[in-house]
């Protein structure tokens, strides 16, 4: 638990993050992040597709404050949309609604996303919307809801930790949810800080979700719980259309591999971007391998 605070506060360290960003993708991060360019994604996406998996890809973008970097943002949005379009990759896209000026202006943000969601619309692609700490749950879930009116193209997340997440759940059905444990350091107040806890709550909404007839994207390393998902949906007659499994882009790939051979859906989270220093601490933050895993990639230079 020190260690996993530690990480969590470095990764609100705004000089770290602006230090972070001139030293390049050092540290290990380079294993979990694919490049700082829409060229260096689509070159990945690719080499996954072949694989027999399917991808998301985040341009990463954090401290976010002023008008300008939040169009810049979305218009880097669109343009990795393009892309993905033109490339021909199975590939959708995931974003923070931050680095589209949610702490700038709430209307900038909306108008942001509808422009993303439109030229997804017109390359039939899908919008993923991150979920990011407590502080912007409400207004990310207000600003979905109203995207939702007008586009079908656009789903969110889940935090399993939070006490909440069975209620959004349920407010959220016929709505594509990434289910996920969740990855900010939070209150007591709002969030379950059990491990045990959080585990049997994630199973929980996973089962939820499926019950009520919503498409599931199921985020986890966790071959335990990928298990008893695979169980829970052949015993309840859940088909594998109604469901995928979802893993970030540098772990676990054997697994991901052996997923998808068995029939599953597989899609991997493909980060990219020179705003990486945010992501890949709260990555070191989740499990203690992850730091040894960072420690080899710097050694082995």
């Amino acid at each position: 638990m020190i260690l996993r605070n530690f990480f969590l506060f470095l990764s609100q360290n705004k000089l770290l993050n602006k230090s972070a960003k001139k030293y390049g993708l050092k540290l290990g991060a380079k294993q979990v992040i694919a490049g700082e360019t829409i060229e260096d994604a689509i070159e990945t996406v690719r080499k996954l597709n072949d694989k027999g998996l399917i991808c998301t890809v985040d341009h990463l973008g954090e401290f976010v404050f002023n008008r300008e970097e939040a169009i810049e943002s979305a218009d880097y949005c669109v343009r990795t949309l393009e892309a993905i379009a033109a490339s021909g990759v199975n590939c959708n896209l995931s974003l923070k609604l931050t680095s589209l000026g949610l702490d700038v202006d709430r209307n900038l943000c909306r108008d942001n996303m509808r422009k993303i969601l439109a030229t997804a619309e017109k390359h039939n692609n899908f919008v993923r919307i991150d979920m990011e700490d407590y502080a912007h749950l409400d207004a990310t879930l207000d600003l979905l809801n109203e995207l939702r009116r007008e586009y079908s193209n656009v789903g969110t997340a889940v935090q399993a930790y939070l006490y909440r997440a069975e209620r959004d759940v349920e407010n959220l059905k016929g709505t594509s949810i990434r289910l996920i444990k969740g990855a900010y350091k939070e209150s007591h107040k709002v969030a379950i800080q059990d491990k045990n806890e959080i585990d049997e709550n994630y199973m929980k909404i996973i089962k939820q979700h499926l019950l009520n007839g919503s498409y599931a994207a199921v985020a986890s390393h966790d071959h335990n719980v990928i298990e008893k998902v695979k169980q829970f949906a052949k015993e309840n007659n859940i088909p594998k259309s109604q469901f995928e499994f979802q893993m970030l882009y540098g772990f676990r790939t054997d697994l991901q591999l052996a997923i998808a051979k068995e029939g599953y859906t597989m899609r991997i989270y493909v980060p990219f971007g020179n705003d990486w220093y945010g992501y890949f601490m709260r990555r070191l933050a989740e499990r203690p391998q992850n730091v040894a895993f960072a420690a080899r990639g710097i050694f082995n230079k």
